[in-house]
């Protein structure tokens, strides 16, 4: 089968990749079932093929995939770290995977159970009160961390309008503040990568809502002025937002909560590690302190007696401070909806379930010790792959990093060489290009993190692959210029795929040809 067939090219009338049984019910008049003005006047031209020419077809397909189970994906920011396939086994559980979402609650408790307990952990893990499940990915997070903030603003009498956001901050974060009808107040960073303490002071006021911050930031560099920008931003009367992007590299090391956060956003993809990309299901929970509590988007599970406090206790997963009881020991759980200063619904149901049950045994299975590993980890690897670019690239911010890094290609130009040639080389070694330009402080930037389940071994090859690609744009530049040259396509005209994206092959008419 030639790789350039398509499942129309293998199409042939008469053929099929099954049969049906014969029609044992009494037939009934097509215009009986469908409305006339909505049934086709052709038939629908679908391909005609055998099931082996199917099987082949899509198996075919799928080689020319890449992810994850294929090879390293260093994408900063991103965490694309391998997913542990007994999490996949623990979400497809009949009594998990056969809910439906508007079961009654007392045959549900299992479910319940499992998304308070959820809740409490990512509590915990963040030095908060409490949480929601219901986000549906980071950035939806995001926008539910900033309507708890208006809300709790409304609820203070105070109407501020800006959230501060820095200039190395995630490309959602300012999308999400507008979208919470807010402003954008852009703060740069100073020459350690961190906030500018000073044009921090000078900026706060009374129209400040919040600031929005990721720490370790997308440089990968912890901002050890955390607990002044706290004090700052607190006494000017507006709140700290925690964007939980690269909480990877500080599980179990340190809380954001007890930074001065007061909003906690997780990416379930990148920290608990559920399936992330493909526009899919994800998850963003959000934790918050316990001002922001009654905000919290209905409904809240709650105890028989309309405990929503149950802790952590005995359930192996990380460390309970509060002292309350396993949610289990509550009696039977329940939705409250009865929250009048709630923000309201932000997901039907209460999340996508499915990835709430991975991360959940992915914090179940690792357990306290177990989380701060992958966080040690993270850091590691992600310094071993540091001092082995360095030979080679610029490294704008020279501190030690945490979970990822970023530096820069800028020398490269001198031979016609851009970072984004670089990333188009590096397919041709099977390697996944990091993250680039981003953040846009750093010219020609190449953001890597390699995440903690990547082996040394396979750092090893990662830098010699750079090391190559570095001297390949060197002595024979047209090699990265014209890449990648083994890839199923050949480089595309990215512009012209954004502006004018063709989403489907065109088939011509049968008799056309």
């Amino acid at each position: 089968m030639s790789e350039r067939q398509t499942i129309f090219d293998l199409s042939r009338p008469g053929r099929r990749a099954s049969a049906a049984p014969a029609c044992d019910v009494p037939a009934r008049d097509i215009d009986d079932l469908i409305p006339s003005d909505r049934q086709r006047r052709e038939p629908a031209r679908l391909p005609e093929v055998a099931e082996i020419d199917l099987v082949r077809h899509y198996t075919h397909l799928s080689t020319l995939n890449y992810g994850v189970d294929t090879g390293p994906y260093p994408l900063g920011s991103c965490t694309m770290k391998y997913n542990p396939r007994i999490n996949e086994r623990a979400c497809s559980l009949e009594g998990f995977r056969g809910l439906h979402p508007y079961q009654s609650e007392e045959h549900v408790q299992g479910a319940l159970l499992l998304m308070k307990r959820l809740e409490n952990w990512l509590a915990e893990i963040a030095g908060l009160r409490a949480a929601t499940l219901q986000p549906a990915a980071g950035a939806h997070g995001e926008l539910t961390g900033l309507l708890l903030m208006r809300a709790y603003h409304d609820a203070q009498g105070r109407s501020p309008g800006t959230v501060i956001i820095p200039d190395s901050a995630h490309g959602t974060n300012p999308a999400s503040v507008v979208l919470a009808g807010y402003k954008v107040l852009a703060i740069q960073s100073d020459e350690r990568g961190g906030v500018d303490i000073g044009a921090l002071r000078a900026m706060v006021d009374d129209d400040i809502a919040g600031l929005m911050l990721t720490n370790p930031n997308t440089l990968g560099l912890f901002d050890p002025n955390i607990v002044e920008i706290a004090r700052l931003v607190h006494e000017a009367g507006g709140l700290l937002y925690y964007d939980g992007a690269n909480a990877n590299a500080v599980l179990g090391r340190s809380r954001p909560g007890d930074m001065g956060f007061d909003i906690v956003h997780f990416n379930a993809h990148k920290t608990f590690s559920t399936p992330h990309g493909g526009g899919g299901p994800g998850a963003g929970p959000v934790a918050v302190r316990d001002i922001l509590e009654p905000f919290l988007p209905i409904p809240v599970i709650v105890g028989e007696a309309g405990d929503a406090e149950a802790g952590l206790g005995d359930s192996g997963a990380v460390p309970a401070d509060s002292g309350a009881g396993d949610p289990a020991e509550a009696g039977r759980l329940r939705f409250d909806w009865d929250r009048p200063q709630s923000i309201g619904r932000m997901r039907t149901f209460y999340g996508n379930f499915g990835v709430l049950v991975r991360a959940y045994a992915y914090i179940r299975g690792l357990g306290a010790e177990g989380l701060k590993r992958v966080s040690d980890m993270a850091v590691l690897n992600a310094n071993y792959l540091l001092e082995g670019m360095r030979e080679f690239f610029d490294v704008p911010y020279d501190r030690r990093c945490m979970h990822e890094f970023v530096v820069s290609g800028e020398p490269l130009r001198e031979h016609g060489v851009k970072t984004l040639d670089v990333a188009k080389r590096l397919l041709d070694y099977g390697v996944h290009p990091p993250t680039i330009y981003f953040p846009l402080i750093v010219p020609e930037a190449l953001m890597v993190e390699p995440t903690e389940t990547e082996s040394r071994e396979s750092l090893d090859r990662i830098i010699e692959i750079m090391r190559t690609v570095v001297e390949e744009a060197r002595t024979q530049p047209e090699l990265l210029l014209e890449a990648p040259h083994s890839t199923p396509v050949r480089r595309l005209d990215e512009v012209r795929a954004v502006r004018k994206p063709v989403l489907r092959a065109r088939v011509e008419p049968e008799g056309s040809g």
